[in-house]
Order: structure tokens, then C-alpha cells, then sequence
């Protein structure tokens, strides 16, 4: 198979580990499984994209657009998503432990059993999103939007809360042990 990234392209299982794919056009792109671990993605277009259990492990994903992309399983690991535009994706039980997603858009998703330990979510937009049974413990949120958000069974454990919007926010049986910044 040939990996060269282009838009819609199946490059499903490639390897672009370290790769310099800057303003890359991926969106629509099949890359179920592909490996960016390192790759400096910042910029590229995602937007549709099939990224199902890729390897995104400490990727520079800095202003990338991953509207509606699908991301499930995916491994995040300490990336960098600053300013990223990851509105109505498909996070479900990825791996975002130690990512930077400071003022992010996650408006509306679907991040259910995500793992975002020691996350930095600083200003991160997330109104409407469905973080339900996701593990935030020690998650920075300090001034995230979380207005309308579905916590429920969320585990915030010494996360921090300080000036973050959680008007309308399901908390429903979210553990909220050691909170900083936060009253019900």
C-alpha cells in the first residue's frame, strides 16, 4: 500500500510516525489505525477523518481541525491539541491522559470513558459535550465552558474547577472528591 496523505485517501495502518505533515488536507481521509506518534500535525485538516485507534502519541496537533473526526480509541497521549477544533468528534474511550487541549473545541463530544488524567483543559470549550463515565482526575479546567455538558459518573478527583462554567452541566453521580473551585 502506498501512504502518501492526501484527502480522502485510505490509508488505513500507515506509519507516519515523526513525520512533518503541517496544513496537511487529510479531511475524510480512512487512517483506522495509522501511527502519528511525534508527527507535527499542527494545522492539518482532519475534519471527517477515520482516526480509530490511531497512534497520536505525543503528536503536535496544535489548530488541527477534527470536526466530526473519528477518534475512538485512540491514543492521545500527551499531545498537543492548543486551539484545536475537535467539535461533534468521536473521542469515545480515548486516550487523553497528559494532552494539551487548552481553549480547544470540544463542543458537543463525545468523549464517554475517555481517559483524560492530568489533562490540561484550560478555557477549552465543551458545551454540550458527553463526557459521561470519563476519568478527569487532576484535570486542569480552570475557565472551561462546561455549560450544558453530561458528567455523569464523570471522576473529577482533584481536578481543578476554578472559574470554569458549569451552568446546566449533568454532575449526576460525578466524583468530585478534592475539587479545587468548586461549590454545589
Amino acid at each position: 500500500m502506498t501512504c502518501v496523505p492526501a484527502k480522502q485517501a485510505d490509508l488505513r495502518g500507515c506509519d507516519f510516525a515523526y513525520a512533518n505533515l503541517a496544513g496537511a488536507d487529510l479531511e475524510g481521509a480512512d487512517l483506522e489505525g495509522a501511527n502519528f506518534g511525534g508527527a507535527d500535525l499542527s494545522g492539518a485538516d482532519f475534519a471527517g477523518a477515520d482516526l480509530r485507534r490511531a497512534n497520536l502519541y505525543g503528536a503536535n496537533l496544535t489548530g488541527a481541525d477534527l470536526r466530526g473526526a473519528s477518534l475512538e480509541g485512540a491514543d492521545l497521549f500527551n499531545a498537543n491539541l492548543t486551539d484545536a477544533n475537535l467539535s461533534g468528534a468521536l473521542l469515545l474511550r480515548a486516550f487523553l491522559s497528559s494532552a494539551d487541549l487548552r481553549r480547544a473545541d470540544l463542543s458537543v463530544a463525545y468523549l464517554r470513558g475517555a481517559d483524560l488524567q492530568y489533562a490540561d483543559l484550560q478555557y477549552a470549550y465543551l458545551r454540550g459535550a458527553f463526557i459521561d463515565l470519563a476519568d478527569l482526575t487532576k484535570a486542569n479546567l480552570t475557565g472551561a465552558n462546561l455549560t450544558g455538558a453530561d458528567l455523569t459518573g464523570a471522576d473529577l478527583t482533584d481536578a481543578d474547577l476554578t472559574d470554569a462554567n458549569l451552568t446546566g452541566a449533568n454532575l449526576t453521580g460525578a466524583r468530585l472528591d478534592g475539587v479545587i473551585g468548586y461549590n454545589p
